[in-house]
């Protein structure tokens, strides 16, 4: 059985372009530290003209059966 963990990172609009309010990559580094594996970054077009307003970050640990 699998646990997820879903990030969610805002964009922001800079120079005409939509750029992480965070750093991703040090998010995705402090979750594999905690034993997370990292799955897929999600970006809903759901701003205008199509634009995703943020992005989303999932993860997977494994639980344990007893």
């Amino acid at each position: 059985m699998y646990r997820y963990e879903f990030v969610r990172i805002e964009l922001k609009t800079k120079f005409l372009k939509n750029v992480p309010a965070e750093d991703y990559q040090e998010i995705i580094n402090y979750y594999a530290k905690e034993g997370w594996r990292f799955k897929q970054i999600f970006a809903p077009a759901i701003k205008g003209y199509g634009a995703a307003a943020y992005y989303e970050l999932i993860f997977e640990k494994e639980i344990p059966e007893f």
